[in-house]
């Protein structure tokens, strides 16, 4: 298959030491736009997500519970899989980083780039953030602290570790971000990236003692080592894919070519947040360009959330549960705030009383009220659904390429740019319009009158509301099929789209 028909896209991997927490339904809510999109426009798409599940902080917390590492995970995964149902994410694939698969593609990734002379051992001192499940040098200090996790003493360790020769990798990175064109999404953050290799790489730490940390992958020919968490973890973006064997974990067969697809042919894309950016961006490209593979395509980072100006934790009592809003609310309740009222690439604040001002204004009084609206004239003014409606959505399934190339310019440009706040904003721009617009026309006065004019400007709000259900598609895919639905069977829905809170 061509190059620009597969698209790979893939979310980071959070730590399963706690339930998942709103940043994360953020990250994969986008990922999920992005992979309904790019599908409607006909590409073949293969989108990952899932959970990381070794290191020092998943091995603690089982000890607290007083568990096995391992129970423990699969109890805990399965609140990040039930996110995923609650979100309507349409992944491909779940990857864990226990699976036997996982395990053995590290495992194979580590003894390439050995042999290929990156990886060497010495004796190391240094500080370790159990938090970030990173070393730290002293100008990633904030007050003697990480800046992440500033209620946490840094840990200090001494000890034989194998080290991944990072410093060799500062050119060949730099050329990467000047020959790669959006590279990483938005600028700024590849200006950061920039700055950082410039000022030099040092390689780090990629094993730690078995002995003092049991629960990781195992390095190659040591008995002694496990894998450094972020090591093992960055490797599930290509063994996801089956890499090196093309095999399929979540179908647990051959599955033919999915590396070579949609890695090597296609545009493998990853979403993160900015703490991971030089782990995606710099370290990761590294390491793939240190085993012979070919580098990521472009790297989208995404700001953190905050509650009320403060960084969310459990201490502040300001956490929000995704699955608490979603089951009040509805799946794309959620969906719409994390995408439109969120900042696309800074920090944004989130509040449940700035969630529910937002869903009663442009939700419950905003598209819910002009679907209402509209349809209940469809009703009182047509016998049937119109010609025109129903070859609109024939059209559609006909070649939807071509009909996502006569939407609004700047939906389907923004979309590009990943910057789905705007892309949402255009929606809502044009749901306002069409409100005043009927306002304006009085069509339910006009109908009175002179019915075949009346029924032009209904047929007109009608076929603006097509075009409406089709551009939320990838945003709100349930509100999507519930007014195509409702439009197509000319019915004002029975109850509300969005009740008003």
């Amino acid at each position: 298959m061509s190059q620009n028909k597969n698209f790979y896209i893939t979310t980071t991997l959070p730590y399963v030491n706690s339930k998942p927490h709103v940043g994360f339904a953020m990250e994969i809510t986008r990922a999920d736009v992005i992979a309904r999109y790019k599908r409607s426009l006909g590409y073949n798409v293969f989108f990952n997500t899932g959970t990381d599940e070794h290191g020092l902080k998943i091995y603690q917390k089982a000890k607290e519970e007083g568990k096995e590492t391992q129970e423990f995970l699969d109890e805990k995964v399965v609140h990040f899989k039930n996110l995923c149902q609650k979100l309507n994410i349409s992944h491909n694939n779940f990857i864990r980083t226990t699976d036997k698969n996982h395990i053995k593609s590290a495992q194979k990734f580590w003894e390439i780039c050995d042999k290929n002379g990156y990886i060497y051992k010495k004796n190391y001192r240094g500080l370790y953030c159990v938090g970030c499940e990173m070393f730290l040098t002293e100008k990633d200090l904030v007050g003697g602290k990480c800046p992440h996790h500033p209620d946490k003493d840094p840990i200090e360790i001494e000890e034989e570790n194998y080290f991944f020769k990072y410093s060799a990798f500062a050119e060949k990175l730099l050329k990467i971000y000047s020959e790669k064109e959006n590279f990483v999404v938005p600028d700024a953050r590849l200006k950061e990236i920039k700055n950082f290799v410039q000022n030099g790489l040092e390689d780090f730490s990629i094993s730690r003692i078995k002995e003092k940390m049991p629960w990781g992958i195992p390095v190659p020919n040591d008995e002694n080592h496990v894998m450094y968490v972020w090591f093992d973890a960055l490797v599930n973006y290509v063994s996801t894919l089956g890499w090196p064997d093309d095999y399929d974990s979540f179908n647990g067969v051959l599955a033919g070519g999915n590396f070579e697809q949609f890695w090597t042919n296609g545009t493998p894309t990853q979403y993160c947040g900015k703490d991971n950016l030089h782990f995606q961006s710099a370290r990761w490209q590294a390491m793939l360009l240190a085993c012979g593979l070919p580098c990521s395509h472009q790297i989208i980072i995404n700001g953190f959330i905050t509650s009320g100006g403060q960084k969310m934790s459990k201490s502040l009592g300001n956490v929000i549960d995704p699955v608490e809003i979603i089951d009040e609310y509805g799946t794309d309740s959620l969906r719409y705030y994390l995408i439109r009222e969120l900042n696309a690439f800074e920090d944004s604040d989130f509040t449940i009383e700035k969630f529910k001002e937002s869903y009663n204004a442009n939700l419950a009084n905003g598209v819910g009220n002009v679907v209402s609206r509209i349809l209940k004239m469809a009703e009182d003014n047509f016998d049937s659904t119109p010609s025109e409606v129903i070859d609109f959505f024939s059209q559609i399934e006909k070649s939807p390429k071509d009909f996502l190339e006569k939407l609004p310019k700047d939906y389907v440009l923004h979309l590009k740019k990943f910057d789905l706040q705007k892309s949402a904003d255009v929606i809502w721009n044009m749901i306002g319009l069409i409100d005043k617009q009927i306002q304006l026309e009085r069509p339910f006065s006009v109908v009175k009158e002179d019915k075949i004019k009346g029924q032009e400007l209904i047929k007109n709000y009608i076929i603006g509301l097509c075009h409406i259900s089709q551009m939320l598609l990838p945003i709100m895919p349930e509100t999507s099929s519930k007014i195509k639905s409702a439009i197509l069977e000319n019915k004002k829905p029975t109850t509300p789209l969005f009740s008003r809170k």
